[in-house]
């Protein structure tokens, strides 16, 4: 299993999100991550597609995509081929005795504490899906109350022969 990234460049109007989503479901392939956004031209958005599949299919859902009447472009990339990064808010109940250990796992990480009542902080991180997955686990230990994630965003990692 190989995991790939597609970035799809599509119209920006309604429906477009379902047929392509309905292409990964009609084969059976699981979405593992989706995020959408416009893009500079407010025309057109970004969908960035993490899934898992043998080569053979992965092949076959880029060639499945660039058929669509409503996609622009379809960029395909292996995880070292790009930068990723993946917004996480995380809301956990604190007391006195973790306060201190969370702050400081939050300067380690690199996170931000975003908001906090007498009971309750919320969390912010922007990171590697990988440092996100690590970030739950070390509060795991803590009690989690809710956990909102973007999924991936995903850009070709800059080169001298850039063509974009």
């Amino acid at each position: 299993m190989k995991t790939r990234i597609y970035s799809v460049l599509v119209e920006n109007r309604s429906g477009v999100l379902c047929k392509v989503a309905g292409l990964f479901s009609r084969r059976c392939f699981n979405i593992d991550s989706l995020a959408v956004g416009e893009t500079d031209d407010p025309t057109v958005s970004c969908m960035t597609i993490v899934s898992s599949d043998d080569e053979r299919n992965i092949e076959q859902i880029e060639k499945q995509l660039n058929k669509k009447v409503d996609v622009i472009k379809v960029k395909t990339f292996a995880e070292q081929q790009c930068i990723t990064r993946e917004l996480m808010l995380i809301k956990i109940k604190y007391n006195k005795n973790n306060r201190r250990e969370i702050m400081e796992l939050c300067e380690i990480m690199k996170a931000q504490i975003v908001d906090m009542s007498k009971h309750f902080m919320m969390i912010q991180l922007c990171d590697e899906p990988e440092r996100i997955k690590l970030m739950i686990k070390m509060l795991q230990t803590i009690s989690i109350v809710e956990v909102a994630r973007t999924g991936t965003l995903a850009l070709s990692k800059c080169g001298e022969n850039d063509d974009h």
